[in-house]
C-alpha cells in the first residue's frame, strides 16, 4: 500500500549546509561508517573511484563489481585502497548480474548502501541482453536487476539506494511505446531516457521499500569531465555549451571529488534519515526545474523524472523485460 502525500519527502532543499564545490571528503566528515558495507558500481574510475575513496576513508567496508575486475584491481591498488572488494560484473549482461548478486549473497557480508554509479552516455547504436538499447540495458536495467537480486539484504539493514540521474534527463522521458529505440536511434534521447528511468528507479523503489526501512535517492552529480565522455568530440563538447573552442570548461564544471559529494552525501547523512525518493543535486534536495531560469537546462528536476504514476509503469515494465522483482 502506498503512502499518503503527506507522507512523501517534498522535492525542496533542507539547506544542508553544503554547496556546489563541496568534496566528498567534506560531506562524510565526521560519519562513522565502521561496520557498514557499501556497494559502489563503477567505482574504480571518475566519480566512482571518489566515492568509494570517501566511503572507505569513513570506515565503510565496501565492494566494487567490474565488468574489467583485474583492471579495477589495479587502479584501486595504485589509489592506495587495496582493502575494497572486487568482484566481475557487467551491468549489460543480466546473467553476469545475477552472478555477482548470488556471490555476494553468499559471501556472509551486509549491505547498508548501494550506489548505482556506473553509466555509459551517448554511445553509437549497441544492443545488449536480448536487443536492449544499450544505455537503458545498461544504466537502468543492469542496476534493477542488482537491487531487486540484493533486495534481501537491503532489507535487512535498512540501507539507502542512491541511483545516480543527471540532467541528461531533461532530455527526454521514457518512450514507452518504443523504450528500446527500435524506431530509429538518437543517442541522446536514449540517453536522457536512461537518466529518467535512474531517478524514477528511485521514485518506486523509495515507495516500495519504506516500508522495509530502504529509502532511495536519485542524484545529479553535476558537470565532470570524467571517462564518461569518451564517446564524444571535442566539437560536440563544445556545441552542449560545455566547453569553449580552446576546450576551457564552463563555469560550475565540479572535479571528480566535487562530483561525487551528493552520492556520498544522499548515501550517509543523516540530514536524509525518514527521507526519500526525491532527486538530489548540490548536497541538498533539489528544486523542480524553473523553466524560466536561463539556467533551467542545467539546475532542477523536471516533473516527469519524479512522477509516481511513470515511476511505477516503468517498474512493472522493468520486471516484465527482466523477470526479476523482489515485490512480485
Amino acid at each position: 500500500m502506498g503512502r499518503s502525500d503527506s507522507q512523501k519527502t517534498p522535492q525542496e532543499p533542507l539547506g544542508s549546509g553544503f554547496g556546489h564545490y563541496a568534496a566528498a571528503s567534506e560531506v562524510v566528515s565526521g560519519v562513522d561508517l565502521s561496520g557498514t558495507a557499501a556497494v559502489v558500481t563503477g567505482g574504480y574510475s571518475g566519480l566512482g573511484l571518489e566515492t568509494v575513496r570517501a566511503l572507505a576513508g569513513a570506515g565503510a567496508a565496501v565492494t566494487v563489481p567490474a565488468r574489467r575486475a583485474e583492471h579495477a584491481r589495479g587502479v584501486l591498488e595504485e589509489a592506495g585502497l587495496g582493502g575494497v572488494h572486487v568482484f566481475d560484473m557487467d551491468l549489460g549482461d543480466q546473467a553476469s548480474v545475477k552472478r555477482f548478486a548470488a556471490d555476494y549473497l553468499d559471501s556472509g557480508q551486509r549491505l547498508d548502501l548501494l550506489v548505482n554509479n556506473a553509466a555509459i552516455m551517448a554511445c553509437p547504436e549497441t544492443r545488449v541482453g536480448p536487443g536492449w538499447e544499450a544505455q537503458f540495458g545498461t544504466n537502468h536495467l543492469g542496476h534493477y536487476t542488482l537491487a531487486n537480486l540484493l533486495w534481501p539484504l537491503l532489507a535487512d539493514g535498512g540501507a539507502r539506494v542512491v541511483a545516480l540521474s543527471s540532467t541528461g534527463h531533461k532530455r527526454s522521458g521514457i518512450h514507452f511505446d518504443d523504450p528500446q529505440f527500435t524506431r530509429g536511434y538518437d543517442k541522446w534521447e536514449a540517453y536522457g531516457q536512461a537518466k529518467t528511468a535512474n531517478s524514477l528507479f528511485a521514485v518506486w523503489l523509495d515507495e516500495l521499500g519504506a516500508g522495509d526501512g530502504v529509502r532511495a535517492f536519485a542524484v545529479n552529480p553535476g558537470g565532470i569531465m570524467t571517462g564518461l565522455q569518451r564517446h564524444l568530440t571535442q566539437e560536440e563538447m563544445v556545441a552542449a555549451g560545455w566547453m569553449d573552442a580552446s576546450g576551457k570548461l564552463r563555469d560550475g564544471f565540479k572535479t571528480p571529488e566535487q562530483g561525487a559529494a551528493t552520492s556520498v552525501w544522499a548515501g550517509t547523512s543523516p540530514q536524509l534519515d525518514g527521507r526519500g525518493g526525491v532527486y538530489c543535486e548540490d548536497c541538498d534536495i533539489a528544486r523542480p526545474t524553473d523553466p524560466s531560469s536561463e539556467l533551467a537546462r542545467f539546475m532542477g528536476v523536471d516533473p516527469h523524472a519524479v512522477d509516481p504514476g511513470p515511476a511505477r509503469r516503468l517498474w512493472e515494465l522493468s520486471a516484465e523485460l527482466t523477470g526479476v522483482n523482489a515485490f512480485g
